[in-house]
């Protein structure tokens, strides 16, 4: 597999596969620049030793062709800002327009390409269309590790038709070191924490943590279904009751392969789904019949210090709570707390999903864990089967 660091792009028109697919405003104006940050050392990095940059992304879900308010053109000021230097923009990511463009690129100039899925053929994974992007540039990197787990003509397609000058940019290259942290040689005591609403949604995840992880710690709506598995009573707590059996055999599994299983032991309760309600906190499993729990409890949040603290490796995906209200965001800024305490000790801390991100951005620890990734599904799918269909695309 070429490496992206020693390739020499001397002369090379680069056409790069980014992840810019950023919140705006009513304005058009982004809201929150981190996709974007992360594209730019590989970037900066062709456009350093002599080649050319062709960037390519999609933007929201446009349903019929262009639609303005999906428009890549909004993102041109931002990463103007973030580059330092003018920013060429096409106003079709195929055709004459964009071939002609692309043509004339020199040496350190930067090509922004119009939204990928203002055509159908993108997410269809059409090979044609993957084909016309491939003329435009000499080289191909793809550096969105969030969309490498669609098989889509931009991310994974367009690969065969640059069979010697295929690479992961630095973006990528960094997620998989972090991941392949957790999954393949992770340091011992190793801790996953999962949260978030369903377990349906992260079965096959645990199962294939189970025998990596010496602690799993679960949080979030999930909890409920884990708690009421075992007798205990959830008032009118989220709960997946087709998913009863499955935890209770998820519980057998790591009782079996020696993984201590870590459930919350307290949680606040609420009388209904607001940032208003009256909350109380209450033992876990002894929740009144009407009222249900929205967050973990503060003696949860010590009892999961402890281990998150003396853990070696650490993989946290999912928040414990409703951390978009703050009356429920206490558990999730716990687990945040401990994570970067684990880390000044020297732990490996690796933080994924889209809730996590957004609770230890809220918190501004970003910079206080190992690592955190820019992956939600592509994450998630990673973690469960150990590749994708955007990273395959490039290994083989």
């Amino acid at each position: 597999m070429i490496n992206f660091d020693s390739y020499n792009f001397v002369g090379k028109r680069a056409i790069i596969r980014v992840d810019f697919n950023v919140p705006l405003d009513k304005s058009f104006n982004v809201t929150d620049d981190t996709r974007i940050r992360a594209a730019i050392p590989t970037i900066k990095k062709i456009l350093s030793e002599g080649g050319s940059a062709i960037l390519m992304s999609h933007l929201g879900r446009p349903k019929d062709g262009p639609e303005e308010k999906f428009s890549l053109k909004h993102i041109i000021s931002t990463l103007k800002k973030h580059l330092g230097i003018d920013i060429l923009f096409a106003p079709d990511c195929i055709g004459r327009d964009a071939f002609y463009m692309a043509s004339r690129l020199k040496p350190g100039q930067v090509l922004l390409l119009e939204n990928l899925r203002f055509y159908k053929e993108e997410t269809k994974g059409d090979e044609g269309f993957a084909q016309k992007l491939s003329t435009l540039a000499d080289v191909y990197v793809n550096d969105a590790f969030g969309t490498a787990h669609r098989a889509h003509a931009s991310t994974t397609i367009i690969a065969k038709f640059f069979p010697k000058n295929k690479m992961f940019g630095f973006l990528i290259e960094n997620e998989l070191k972090g991941l392949n942290k957790v999954l393949h040689n992770p340091q011992k005591p190793y801790t996953a924490i999962l949260g978030g609403a369903k377990v349906s949604t992260k079965i096959t995840i645990i199962e294939n943590l189970l025998d990596k992880v010496d602690n799993l710690i679960i949080g979030g709506g999930m909890m409920f279904t884990f708690i009421k598995a075992q007798g205990g009573k959830i008032g009118k707590s989220m709960v997946e009751e087709d998913k009863i059996d499955m935890a209770l055999d998820i519980i057998a599994k790591a009782k079996q392969q020696g993984v201590n299983i870590y459930l919350p032991i307290d949680a606040v309760i609420a009388d209904e789904f607001s940032n208003d309600a009256n909350t109380k906190i209450v033992d876990a499993n002894s929740i009144p019949a009407e009222w249900l729990g929205l967050d973990i409890g503060p003696k949860s949040v010590a009892h999961f210090a402890k281990t998150i603290e003396d853990s070696k490796t650490i993989l946290w995906n999912g928040p414990m709570g409703v951390f978009e209200m703050p009356k429920f965001a206490e558990g999730t800024m716990g687990v945040a707390k401990s994570m970067s305490v684990a880390t000044k000790k020297g732990a490996f801390s690796l933080v994924g999903g889209g809730d996590s991100v957004a609770a230890i951005n809220k918190l501004g620890l970003a910079n206080e864990v190992s690592y955190v990734s820019t992956g939600g599904g592509a994450l998630l799918e990673y973690l469960e089967h150990g590749n994708l269909p955007g990273i395959n695309a490039i290994r083989e």
